[in-house]
């Protein structure tokens, strides 16, 4: 049954879809005394030239259509009566469009009549319309669910009130013996791996199958497949009981997208349907690659055997891939990571304490997979990657490449704790490439601009030298590339180790900005000493009563000149990075705290430029456990018995609530250049603040 339509503008509906979705309206031909088979995707427009089909001599026309057929005519002709001929002026346009899709093929409508001068009929141009519903689904408000048809789906915007669907790096591994990262295989080879790609939804409604030659395709560009691998479920294609009885113990999932596979046809199931795709992320954002990845699904229409079908809608989903996250000191610990050797039973013996008492996990890597190598700090970051439906660990594994290697990925990676690493040429490889060398800091605000997730601090070479070490390129490019935690560069190229731990750490406070700066400060040692010397406690020795080390007394080390002038040098160092952390970090005076410590300068073996090192155990290379810090046991001078220097950090860090814990680490790791912050690691909770609400 025909009506005839007399209103002349757009439906509201169709008025909304087309203003955020102007891509679909899409060009149909009328042919005179000629049915035409159309296929409309719901949320499209159709537009018909009506001069371009009209017989010579049209003047009039009108247009009838099936109820569930709307139609407008831009520009809006001049009003006439409900059922006389509109007149044929100028290039009028019909503008089609359909309010529910189809039950069978070709079950709706619309015929164009054209008239002459005197309303003489001249012929009839026939469209035979069948209407689909199709929407490829994500989970665009990112709530956790895929909604229908977001309309924001096709692009992403950050903040709390931005949109876009989130992509995880499937850096895991489900398997636990003969491991290899998920995303390194072309298939699924456990359902628990699904958990760890994003869920993509193809809703479709229509007849039971579409008119013979269409077809849906879901398509990518080659830039984006490097970047992303697509699996479909095939469960919703076995609806029998037993099927999906099945469907509970034995999955299948076609991968359907790749590098190698740009286009591959998807299923039009019939009805009102739905069918689930996977999104695997394949890697992290980097120098080479925003993040953002586009997926495609086009409906084709056929033209003939001999030609490839061509595009009549298209429907586009945008996911940005998931940074990877540090956590910063004053998130709460989860477990703490340490080597074994030899010669490092003291060490553990303080460390077991302190975990134990701080009421954490200690876990242990022993010498058959440390080969000696202690530097657990040096060799690994603990961060993690987050989405609106999973969370997990991630291990950045260093390129110093000692003998720790093996420990990120044949000890942590496994089942929700994934693993990525950034590999360097060996000659760009240096000390600062360790991962003492890689900190950040807790939130702050910098001129009115949150950083909810903190900064990322990295030691360089200073910024005028001509020579010099760095952190090498590709973990650089890799840090910058994440966003959420835009780093900060710091001059460590002036220590002998090179890494800003050795001067720099963050402990929690109740008040200010909820953390303390600490900074290593060779004025503040000798003030301290100083002040022994002028209270009668010259005589008063360091490292007395310690294996193989010479004790020497307050009164030499403020009379050494020589010793002075290191530490001249090495404050105006700390200094330099002081003034930078002010103001990239916006702190004030009283957001940190000096810590009495004293540096002697050293060459290499094959160098000529000196270089700082600890002259005592350096308490600012601490381990922070909440309010527990575990400190390197200075060995300073005695006064009434107790060591000047551990009462010193007390005064000065347990008014803010924290408890102070002196750990042995003088033969097994000072002496070797490190203390206790280069021999740990701890594993943090994350953030609850989400990296996608961040303004950017």
């Amino acid at each position: 049954m025909f009506q005839q339509v007399s209103q002349t503008e757009v439906p509201a509906f169709l008025q909304k879809r087309r203003k955020v979705t102007p891509q679909f309206r899409r060009t149909c031909r009328l042919e005179l005394d000629y049915s035409e088979r159309v296929i409309y995707a719901l949320g499209s427009c159709l537009e018909a030239n009506l001069n371009r089909s009209a017989p010579p001599r049209s003047k009039f026309f009108s247009v009838k259509c099936t109820p569930n057929v709307r139609y407008s005519i831009s520009p809006q002709p001049r009003e006439t009566s409900h059922f006389s001929p509109i007149p044929l002026s100028g290039s009028p346009v019909l503008l089609i469009s359909m309010s529910q899709a189809s039950q069978t093929e070709n079950d709706n409508k619309l015929s164009v009549r054209y008239y002459d001068e005197n309303k003489t009929s001249l012929g009839t141009a026939i469209l035979h319309l069948t209407a689909v519903e199709i929407s490829l689904d994500v989970d665009a408000d990112r709530d956790g669910v895929v909604e229908k048809n977001n309309p924001n789906k096709g692009s992403w915007k950050w903040g709390s009130d931005g949109h876009g669907a989130v992509l995880l790096v499937n850096c895991d591994s489900e398997q636990t013996y003969g491991k290899k990262l998920d995303h390194d295989q072309r298939f699924v080879a456990r359902v628990s791996d699904l958990k760890d790609m994003s869920v993509m939804v193809l809703r479709t409604k229509g007849p039971a199958k579409l008119p013979e030659g269409y077809k849906l395709t879901m398509h990518i560009s080659q830039s984006d497949a490097e970047s992303v691998r697509v699996f479909r479920s095939r469960e919703t294609e076995n609806t029998s009981l037993a099927g999906r009885l099945l469907s509970v113990f034995v999955k299948d999932y076609p991968m359907v997208l790749s590098a190698e596979v740009l286009s591959s046809e998807v299923p039009y199931l019939g009805g009102d349907a739905e069918m689930k795709f996977y999104v695997e992320g394949l890697r992290f954002p980097d120098r080479d690659f925003n993040g953002l990845v586009s997926i495609n699904l086009s409906l084709l229409e056929p033209i003939n055997a001999a030609l490839p079908e061509t595009p009549i809608f298209t429907d586009k989903v945008v996911f940005r891939v998931a940074p990877w996250i540090m956590t910063p000191n004053t998130l709460k610990p989860i477990e703490v990571f340490v080597c074994s050797t030899k010669d490092n039973y003291q060490f553990l013996k303080g460390m077991r304490n302190l975990v134990t008492k701080s009421g954490y996990k200690l876990k242990i890597c022993h010498e058959y997979m440390n080969r000696g190598d202690r530097w657990m700090q040096d060799e690994l970051e603990f961060g993690y990657i987050d989405s609106p439906h999973q969370r997990f660990p991630v291990v950045l594994d260093s390129p110093r490449d000692g003998k720790l290697l093996d420990f990120p990925y044949e000890e942590l990676l496994g089942p929700d704790f994934g693993y990525v690493t950034r590999v360097a040429e060996r000659k760009d490889v240096s000390s600062l490439d360790s991962f003492g060398n890689l900190e950040v800091s807790p939130p702050v605000t910098v001129n009115g601009k949150n950083y909810p997730l903190g900064r990322i601090l990295i030691g360089v070479a200073f910024p005028t030298a001509t020579k010099g070490r760095n952190m090498t390129k590709v973990v650089q490019d890799f840090l910058w590339a994440q966003k959420v935690q835009e780093p900060v560069a710091l001059f460590s190229d002036w220590l002998f180790v090179g890494h800003i731990d050795e001067f720099m750490t963050f402990v929690p406070a109740p008040d200010r900005k909820g953390f303390r700066l600490l900074l290593a400060s060779p004025d503040a040692g000798y003030k301290l000493f100083r002040g022994l010397q002028r209270d009668g406690h010259g005589q008063a020795k360091l490292f007395e009563g310690v294996k193989d080390e010479e004790p020497i007394t307050v009164d030499e080390i403020v009379d050494n000149e020589n010793l002075r002038a290191h530490n001249s040098y090495v404050q105006h160092c700390v200094d330099w990075n002081r003034d930078v952390l002010k103001r990239e970090l916006a702190l004030d005076d009283e957001d940190i705290i000096d810590l009495p410590i004293l540096f002697k300068l050293i060459t290499g073996e094959d160098e000529e430029e000196y270089r700082a090192v600890a002259y005592y155990p350096d308490m600012v290379n601490m381990i922070v456990l909440g309010k527990n810090l575990g400190i390197p046991k200075p060995y300073g001078p005695k006064v009434n018995g107790r060591c000047a220097l551990e009462t010193e950090m007390r005064s000065l860090l347990e008014g803010l609530g924290l408890s102070c814990t002196f750990i042995d680490d003088f033969a097994s790791y000072h002496k070797l250049l490190g203390e206790v912050h280069c021999g740990s690691n701890v594993r943090r909770e994350p953030f609850d603040y989400k990296w996608w609400n961040l303004e950017m």
